[in-house]
Formats: structure tokens, C-alpha cells, sequence
């Protein structure tokens, strides 16, 4: 079975995997002689190279508020399946502007946080400010 044609029920061949696509990355992980499988949920961002043997896609997820990458290869051995979770309309080929686009928006819900801090506001208006997206914040400032 290739894997252009490995595919969950409901799912989608990786063959038809679009930038936009959010799907679920089913992957064979081998620990200490067992394998398990580990699922990689999120956007895909890119493809690349199509279907030939050195085609890719990248997918991106945000975990504990700090973007996680995996780019794939599309005929390999250690993908289990693919699921297709949402479908999104988009119109660009390659999407690397949601990791910009994500950054900018946790720094300006920080931003308004520290404003409320600053100011003589009830504490329950600074319990509002979301914890994630000061810790994602903290995060980006350390990367640049």
C-alpha cells in the first residue's frame, strides 16, 4: 500500500491534501521495540514537489502556545494515515504568513494585558488577559 493511497475512513488520500486543510497525521512511533501510533493534528501549510518521491507537506499545530512544525514526506513508510479534519477555502499556495500572523496577534493580547495592569482597573478585568498568550509571548521575545 502506498502512501498516496493510505487513508482513514472519511479521511482523505495524501494525494489530495491542499494547503488550508487542517487534518490529523497519524505516525508510527517504535519505543524500545513497540510501535505505537502518535497523532500530529493541524494546518497544513505547504506542498511541495507534488507526488513524486520526494514530495512533502507541512504541517503546523500550536502546543502549550509555541508553534510546532513537522513537514512530512508524503510516501513514507512511518505515516499510518491521514485524516482530514476541516477543509478551509485559501488563496495562496503556501501559507507561511499564519507564523507571522500568529506572533502578531499573541503580542497584541499581551500588550492590552500590561495596559490593564498599568492602569487603576478591578483585578477581575486582569484575570480576562488569556495565561497562554502571555506565555506564548515570553516565548516569541526569547526567539528574537
Amino acid at each position: 500500500m502506498t502512501a498516496a493511497t493510505k487513508q482513514k475512513a472519511g479521511g482523505a488520500k495524501i494525494s489530495d491534501l491542499k494547503p488550508g486543510d487542517t487534518v490529523r497525521v497519524w505516525q508510527k512511533i517504535e519505543e524500545k521495540g513497540k510501535t505505537r501510533l502518535q497523532a500530529f493534528e493541524g494546518l497544513v501549510l505547504a506542498r511541495k514537489h507534488g507526488n513524486e518521491a520526494g514530495g512533502t507537506f507541512t504541517v503546523r499545530k500550536v502546543a502549550s502556545g509555541v508553534g510546532v512544525e513537522k513537514i512530512f514526506p508524503v510516501h513514507s513508510p512511518s505515516i499510518d494515515r491521514v485524516e482530514l479534519v476541516k477543509r478551509a477555502r485559501v488563496r495562496r499556495a503556501k501559507l507561511y504568513f499564519i507564523r507571522e500572523k500568529v506572533a502578531r496577534e499573541s503580542r497584541r493580547q499581551l500588550r492590552r494585558s500590561r495596559l490593564v495592569q498599568d492602569g487603576d482597573v478591578n483585578a477581575d478585568v486582569v484575570a480576562e488577559a488569556p495565561a497562554e498568550a502571555v506565555a506564548a509571548e515570553t516565548e516569541v521575545a526569547k526567539s528574537e
